[in-house]
């Protein structure tokens, strides 16, 4: 028969691993409800953010839109027209350099202006007018005008008068044309308006306006408004009118 001894164990047996028992305590790295609270607060502040911008620009859209539609019905009931201005006449009695200082402009002139606004419901209130005299291109006088206001369909006639002396920088070419004009007694001097204006409709008054009136290439005779040695008349010439 075969032997069935058992073998010899030397020493402890070691048997089959036990698992350690499960933990089923929260983890301390899981959220708490502070975390979840402040995510919440700052989702909410994004939407109301997002709302407020899209109400303003609703708002802002809105408002352009009805200034819009009123400034249509407006023109619609008024029909502005562009008011006219014009030099009627011009009176150079002095228009020469100081031969001891040959940069010293001594001048006297005279301008009459006609200012005529053909609406029939808009008025003009001309709060603030001053003309500047410019002969090659610098200003060599100006003068103020004082206020006033000029009704529907009306013609206004300003008279102005530049008189003094200024120091003008006048160059090689300035200096040539200025002596074809003393040669021929016609002198070309441009006249520019600058003001401040306010529209008024019925009992409604705009805001101020920043018309700029350029009345360029004014041929003036020296001596008289009529004529000149030559037999030159001022012609009246009407003046651009330009809001920019």
């Amino acid at each position: 028969m075969a032997d069935n001894k058992q073998p010899h164990l030397n020493g402890a047996y070691y048997g089959p691993s036990i698992p350690p028992p499960s933990n089923h305590h929260r983890s301390h790295n899981s959220p708490d409800l502070g975390c979840c609270f402040f995510n919440c607060f700052a989702s909410c502040l994004r939407c109301c953010g997002c709302c407020i911008l899209s109400l303003l620009c609703n708002i802002l859209i809105a408002i352009s839109v009805i200034l819009g539609i009123t400034a249509l019905i407006l023109w619609l009931i008024f029909r502005p027209n562009a008011v006219k201005f014009y030099v009627t006449d011009a009176n150079l009695t002095k228009f020469n350099l100081d031969p001891e200082n040959n940069s010293n402009l001594h001048y006297n002139l005279d301008l009459n202006f006609t200012i005529r606004n053909p609406n029939q419901r808009v008025g003009i209130y001309y709060d603030e007018i001053k003309v500047d005299g410019y002969y090659s291109d610098q200003r060599f006088g100006s003068v103020d005008v004082s206020p006033f206001y000029q009704g529907h369909k009306n013609t206004t006639v300003i008279l102005t008068k530049m008189e003094g002396q200024n120091l003008m920088v006048l160059g090689d070419g300035a200096r040539s044309d200025l002596k074809e004009d003393e040669k021929s007694g016609v002198y070309r001097i441009d006249a520019k308006l600058r003001m401040r204006i306010r529209l008024k409709f019925w009992v409604i008054k705009s805001w101020r306006l920043k018309p700029k009136i350029k009345c360029d290439d004014l041929k003036i005779p020296l001596g008289g408004s009529s004529n000149s040695t030559s037999g030159f008349k001022f012609v009246p010439t009407q003046c651009d009118f330009d809001f920019s």
